[in-house]
């Protein structure tokens, strides 16, 4: 077994993690990693915080390297995780337009054939309608027509 990795906090950087780890606003993983500062901090063993949280010692070192290199920034995840979007703003602004200004009612298979030929952006119809519905913008364009006619 190697040399057992400690930190050590001052005051302030216990308080900060206290709140950091009841914050709602900031994600589990993060929460998790400000936990296992202050274990380490207040002398428990990392294979003791290991087996606490159901991570491997591996993370938990990990975690308190990043702490000594990054300080309170190491506990973030790293930018660029996760899949990047296909799709711009100026694409979904288009699409809205299209729907707005055409007296045509797309379906989303329809609109995902527009974007892909029109603007070289390949979604799924099914894809297309989350992103749309999320952005609470575009409303049913058959309602839009029934309005215009009375």
């Amino acid at each position: 077994m190697g040399c057992r990795l400690r930190i050590f906090l001052t005051d302030e950087e216990k308080l900060t993690l206290e709140e950091l780890r009841k914050a709602k606003d900031v994600p589990q993983r993060t929460k998790d990693r400000a936990q296992v500062l202050l274990l380490n901090a207040r002398g428990l063993k990392n294979e003791e915080i290991a087996q606490g949280l159901n991570w491997a010692i591996s993370t938990v070192r990990q975690t308190l390297h990043r702490w000594e290199k990054m300080g309170l920034a190491g506990l973030w995840d790293a930018p660029g995780r996760g899949g990047k979007p296909r799709y711009s703003e100026d694409d979904l602004e288009y699409l809205e337009n299209c729907l707005f200004q055409e007296p045509h009612t797309y379906s989303s298979k329809q609109l995902a054939e527009k974007l892909g030929s029109e603007r070289q952006v390949y979604l799924s119809a099914d894809r297309l309608r989350r992103v749309l519905k999320e952005r609470g913008k575009v409303i049913n364009t058959r309602q839009k027509s029934r309005n215009n006619e009375v």
